[in-house]
Protein backbone atom coordinates (compact mmCIF):
# COMPACT_ATOMS: atom_id res chain seq x y z
CA UNK A 1 0.00 0.00 0.00
CA UNK A 2 3.10 2.24 0.60
CA UNK A 3 3.97 1.69 -2.85
CA UNK A 4 0.58 3.13 -4.40
CA UNK A 5 1.15 6.06 -1.92
CA UNK A 6 4.57 6.64 -2.98
CA UNK A 7 3.70 6.39 -6.82
CA UNK A 8 1.12 8.84 -6.09
CA UNK A 9 3.48 11.31 -4.66
CA UNK A 10 5.73 10.91 -7.19
CA UNK A 11 2.80 12.11 -9.64
CA UNK A 12 2.02 14.87 -7.42
CA UNK A 13 5.80 16.07 -7.07
CA UNK A 14 6.22 15.82 -11.01
CA UNK A 15 2.87 18.12 -11.62
CA UNK A 16 3.74 20.61 -9.13
CA UNK A 17 7.27 20.80 -10.54
CA UNK A 18 5.90 21.52 -13.34
CA UNK A 19 3.60 23.60 -12.80
CA UNK A 20 5.47 26.97 -14.39
CA UNK A 21 5.28 24.83 -17.93
CA UNK A 22 1.54 24.26 -16.97
CA UNK A 23 0.87 28.10 -15.79
CA UNK A 24 2.44 28.77 -19.52
CA UNK A 25 0.25 26.75 -21.39
CA UNK A 26 -2.77 28.05 -19.86
CA UNK A 27 -3.24 31.21 -21.47
CA UNK A 28 -2.04 30.20 -24.90
CA UNK A 29 -5.45 27.94 -24.65
CA UNK A 30 -7.44 31.21 -23.03
CA UNK A 31 -5.85 33.07 -26.78
CA UNK A 32 -7.02 30.24 -28.75
CA UNK A 33 -10.87 30.71 -27.34
CA UNK A 34 -10.52 34.34 -27.77
CA UNK A 35 -9.26 33.86 -31.41
CA UNK A 36 -12.23 31.54 -31.96
CA UNK A 37 -14.90 34.29 -30.93
CA UNK A 38 -13.15 35.94 -32.89
CA UNK A 39 -13.53 33.93 -35.99
CA UNK A 40 -17.05 33.61 -35.18
CA UNK A 41 -17.52 37.21 -35.63
CA UNK A 42 -15.81 37.34 -39.01
CA UNK A 43 -17.79 34.68 -40.14
CA UNK A 44 -21.51 36.48 -38.84
CA UNK A 45 -20.01 39.68 -39.99
CA UNK A 46 -19.47 38.37 -43.67
CA UNK A 47 -23.05 36.98 -43.62
CA UNK A 48 -24.97 39.54 -42.68
CA UNK A 49 -22.91 41.89 -45.24
CA UNK A 50 -21.09 44.13 -42.84
CA UNK A 51 -17.90 42.58 -43.70
CA UNK A 52 -16.98 41.50 -46.88
CA UNK A 53 -13.21 42.75 -46.88
CA UNK A 54 -12.59 39.09 -46.58
CA UNK A 55 -11.14 36.57 -49.75
CA UNK A 56 -13.75 33.70 -49.93
CA UNK A 57 -11.23 30.89 -49.14
CA UNK A 58 -10.17 32.72 -46.13
CA UNK A 59 -13.94 33.03 -45.00
CA UNK A 60 -13.97 29.15 -46.35
CA UNK A 61 -11.60 27.91 -43.98
CA UNK A 62 -13.20 29.69 -41.18
CA UNK A 63 -16.14 28.60 -41.63
CA UNK A 64 -15.19 24.85 -42.05
CA UNK A 65 -12.97 25.18 -38.95
CA UNK A 66 -15.65 26.26 -36.83
CA UNK A 67 -18.14 23.84 -38.28
CA UNK A 68 -15.86 20.81 -37.30
CA UNK A 69 -15.16 22.09 -34.05
CA UNK A 70 -18.86 22.03 -33.46
CA UNK A 71 -19.38 18.74 -34.83
CA UNK A 72 -19.51 15.90 -31.71
CA UNK A 73 -18.42 13.49 -33.96
CA UNK A 74 -15.08 14.09 -35.10
CA UNK A 75 -11.50 12.27 -35.01
CA UNK A 76 -11.24 12.56 -31.49
CA UNK A 77 -14.73 12.64 -30.32
CA UNK A 78 -15.34 15.24 -27.53
CA UNK A 79 -16.84 13.06 -25.04
CA UNK A 80 -13.32 11.91 -24.38
CA UNK A 81 -12.63 13.17 -21.23
CA UNK A 82 -9.13 15.43 -21.78
CA UNK A 83 -8.64 14.93 -25.51
CA UNK A 84 -12.06 15.29 -26.84
CA UNK A 85 -10.72 18.99 -27.41
CA UNK A 86 -7.60 18.48 -28.39
CA UNK A 87 -8.35 17.92 -32.33
CA UNK A 88 -10.74 20.95 -32.22
CA UNK A 89 -8.27 23.48 -31.00
CA UNK A 90 -5.39 21.64 -33.20
CA UNK A 91 -7.95 22.82 -36.71
CA UNK A 92 -8.69 26.43 -34.55
CA UNK A 93 -4.69 26.70 -34.52
CA UNK A 94 -4.06 25.68 -37.51
CA UNK A 95 -7.01 27.67 -39.27
CA UNK A 96 -5.30 30.72 -37.70
CA UNK A 97 -2.16 30.20 -38.63
CA UNK A 98 -3.80 29.74 -42.20
CA UNK A 99 -5.68 33.14 -42.06
CA UNK A 100 -3.79 34.88 -39.71
CA UNK A 101 -3.36 38.32 -41.62
CA UNK A 102 -7.53 38.13 -42.32
CA UNK A 103 -8.01 37.85 -38.65
CA UNK A 104 -5.89 40.48 -38.41
CA UNK A 105 -7.52 42.83 -40.66
CA UNK A 106 -10.87 42.05 -39.27
CA UNK A 107 -9.52 43.07 -35.66
CA UNK A 108 -8.35 46.49 -37.12
CA UNK A 109 -11.62 46.69 -39.08
CA UNK A 110 -14.00 46.09 -35.75
CA UNK A 111 -11.79 49.12 -34.13
CA UNK A 112 -12.24 51.55 -36.25
CA UNK A 113 -15.86 50.81 -36.42
CA UNK A 114 -16.02 50.92 -33.08
CA UNK A 115 -14.14 53.79 -32.70
CA UNK A 116 -16.12 55.75 -35.38
CA UNK A 117 -19.31 55.16 -33.52
CA UNK A 118 -20.14 52.21 -35.86
CA UNK A 119 -19.93 54.23 -38.90
CA UNK A 120 -23.95 55.66 -37.97
CA UNK A 121 -24.06 59.42 -39.74
CA UNK A 122 -26.34 61.93 -37.74
CA UNK A 123 -27.62 64.50 -40.11
CA UNK A 124 -28.03 67.76 -37.86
Amino acid sequence: MSTTKGEHDLSIEKVSQRAQDIEGKLPKLKTLFEQGKIMLGMVKDYWNGSYREVPYWAISAVSLALLYVLNPADVLPDVLLGVGYLDDATVVAFCLKLVQREIERYQEWVAAKTKGGGGKVVDV
